[in-house]
């Protein structure tokens, strides 16, 4: 009996123990990673490594109990853009103990393969008050007009206490122009799979018409796209259309004498010069570039990216029919035999014109054999397939059943026709009239001489 009563206070003790033990919790402090920019870390601080946000990002951030003690009191904040050079982040904060540690951590919006925070150190002298700023120089890592930045600082003084402010956005607008903005509305509501309009365009000079005129453009070569490719966009595009390039390369920080537009695929953001004066060059190379958005949208990934000839086939296609020198130019290498390789056409075109231009040109012509000879259901499966990070190579054989080299021969063998053969282009109606009347009269001259010199022989 009496072993049977300290064999029950045993389990009552063992049970206990372990509604004890289960009821621990564990809490971790995953402190927030971040690429270390600006004001060196203070000796006094831990070197932490760099890791990935861990939190959900549309989470509010959350509030410690250092916090809920008010410990320490923000008493402004603000930030000042200077674009395109720089964006100034300032805060004051005051505390009962000295505050010894500030930075300002941030998210910028643009597409990522993972969600990461960087942070910056911000510059102070530690105080119970204390004024910092963290200088986000542009030349160090720059950013397109319209980029949003969302932002927070994190502060902590001598005792310990640390307080983290709400998060806010900075909008790194170009303010040397009034723009003036419009949004896309003849486009399908089924691409509609994101939070905002499909496509906005901003410009300051030119009126309605101008700017509708461009956006009526984009419209009409998205759903091109869509058509020949089967892409679409997947987040909202925005086009800044400065009124000249002279304009257009004071947006940016180094900018080359011949940029008349970039494609900040990233951010999905156009920034091009076009005056009113150039509309028809504009829209032409607002579709190319608009192009390069969507087909970047639909193929980023972390595994491998585009052929140069392909990424830049399909903004030539999607602008229309080739232009003249282009098509000249291509005529010329095929007549003279001196097309460049389609595997010598994977990596950047030359800076040189006239090799630029034909490969440019050949991009069109390769593009446009694919689209032509096998559909544009494998061309969508060539992008897939390149996303997912196969090679060249084999991401044509897996689509087409044959590889770069049998690509380069295929292609060649049907530029022997006359619509592109360089000796043909020539050859008028008028000329080959002309021609065949000239052959006909020497056979006739030719059938005469001979029976005169037979009946001269007979005598």
């Amino acid at each position: 009996m009496i072993g049977r009563i300290v064999l029950v206070v045993l389990t009552l003790l063992l049970l206990s123990a372990s509604s004890f033990v289960g009821g621990q919790s564990s809490i971790s402090n995953s402190d927030i990673a971040c690429h270390s920019e600006g004001a060196v870390r203070p000796r006094n601080l831990a070197q932490g490594e760099l890791h990935e946000e861990s939190r959900d990002p549309s989470l509010p951030l959350r509030v410690t109990a250092q916090q809920t003690e008010n410990a320490i009191a923000i008493i402004a904040s603000g930030v000042a853009v200077d674009f395109p050079d720089q964006a100034v982040f300032t805060i004051e904060a005051e505390s009962s103990s000295d505050i010894i540690d500030v930075r300002l951590c941030y998210r910028v919006d643009r597409m990522k393969y993972a969600e990461v925070v960087s942070e910056g150190w911000a510059s102070f002298s530690p105080a119970t008050r204390i004024e910092a700023e963290w200088v986000w120089d542009m030349r160090n890592a720059s950013l397109p007009p319209g980029a949003e930045v969302t932002y927070w600082w994190m502060i902590e003084d001598a005792d310990g206490n640390r307080f983290e402010t709400s998060p806010e956005v900075m909008r790194f607008n170009d303010a040397r122009y009034l723009w003036q903005s419009l949004i896309s509305s003849g486009l399908p509501a089924e691409w509609q799979t994101y939070q905002g309009d499909a496509l906005t365009i901003f410009w300051y000079e030119g009126d309605d018409s101008f700017a509708r005129e461009l956006m009526d453009t984009c419209e009409e070569g998205l759903v091109r796209l869509t058509e020949d490719i089967g892409t679409y966009p997947e987040r909202p595009i925005r086009m800044y259309i400065y009124a000249s390039t002279e304009d257009l390369r004071g947006a940016m920080i180094f900018p080359q004498e011949w940029t008349g537009g970039v494609a900040y695929t990233e951010f999905s953001i156009i920034a091009i010069g076009i005056s009113p004066e150039r509309l028809d060059w504009g829209k032409r190379a607002l579709i190319h570039e608009l192009t390069h958005l969507v087909v970047h949208q639909a193929t980023f990934g972390p595994y491998g990216r585009l052929p140069t000839w392909l990424d830049e086939g399909l903004a030539m296609h999607n602008e229309g029919e080739l232009e003249p020198h282009f098509r000249s130019r291509l005529e010329e290498a095929i007549s003279d035999d001196e097309l460049i390789s389609v595997r010598s056409l994977c990596s950047p075109f030359s800076a040189e014109p006239d090799q630029a231009y034909l490969s440019y040109a050949q991009s069109y012509s390769l593009v446009e054999y694919l689209l032509d000879s096998h559909g544009k259901t494998r061309m969508l499966d060539l992008l897939s397939i390149l996303k997912q990070g196969s090679t060249y190579d084999d991401a044509l054989s897996d689509v087409y059943d044959f590889d770069m080299d049998a690509l380069d021969a295929n292609w060649r063998a049907t530029l022997s026709g006359p619509a592109v053969s360089g000796w043909r282009a020539w050859l008028h109606p008028v000329v080959i009239a002309v021609l065949g009347a000239l052959a006909t009269g020497l056979a006739v001259w030719y059938v005469l001489k001979k029976r005169t010199w037979r009946r001269s022989s007979a005598k």
